[in-house]
């Protein structure tokens, strides 16, 4: 019998938060059967596996990326927009690092079809919007606005930018300054 309050959603909020903790990397239902002192099987009417766990968190964590994105962009254009948005990633990130590295989980095209990613390429689309680029142009804007706000990220919490000046956040606003210039002056092909 499984231990009462145990729901499919409590242990992906347990799980997310252990990710935070320790890693996304070390989330497995063996740790978060630890987490809540139960025997392992017990939480598998709940979670198939650790696969599934994993999925459940990164679903979560674009869920709730989405939200603040949705949040963030209301009523706001251009550079304003474009900042909202990477602010949102890089703070998510800083804030919840193993929600942040599960969001980059790989999932089956079902799965992502169905999860909040679609929102954010709909988000970013609807910011590029402001810039007046046509397709495929936006496409290729949308990859590179990720590519960019991931790499930063990536690097400044590995710790790649924190032996020297300027400070980070002078860098990653003169980043958006260049997006910015870049996508007001995108290159015609």
């Amino acid at each position: 019998m499984t231990r009462a309050g145990l729901t499919a959603q409590r242990l992906t909020q347990a799980g997310a938060e252990l990710a935070d903790e320790v890693g996304f990397d070390q989330v497995t239902v063996s740790a978060l059967a630890r987490r809540f002192d139960v025997r392992v099987a017990s939480l598998y009417s709940h979670v198939r596996n650790s696969q599934d766990l994993r999925t459940r968190i990164a679903l979560l964590a674009l869920e709730e990326l989405a939200d603040r994105a949705a949040e963030a962009l209301a009523g706001r254009s251009g550079k304003e927009a474009l900042t909202a948005l990477a602010d949102v990633y890089r703070d998510y990130a800083h804030e919840h690092p193993g929600r942040y590295a599960a969001a980059q989980l790989r999932l089956d095209p079902q799965t992502a079809a169905a999860g909040a990613g679609v929102r954010h390429a709909q988000m970013t689309r609807a910011l590029l919007r402001g810039y007046d680029l046509p397709e495929p142009d936006q496409t290729h804007a949308v990859r590179l606005l990720g590519s960019v706000f991931h790499g930063y990220v990536s690097l400044e919490m590995g710790g790649g930018f924190s032996h020297s000046a300027p400070d980070t956040q002078e860098t990653w606003s003169r980043t958006l300054d260049a997006l910015d210039t870049l996508l007001r002056n995108w290159p015609a092909r």
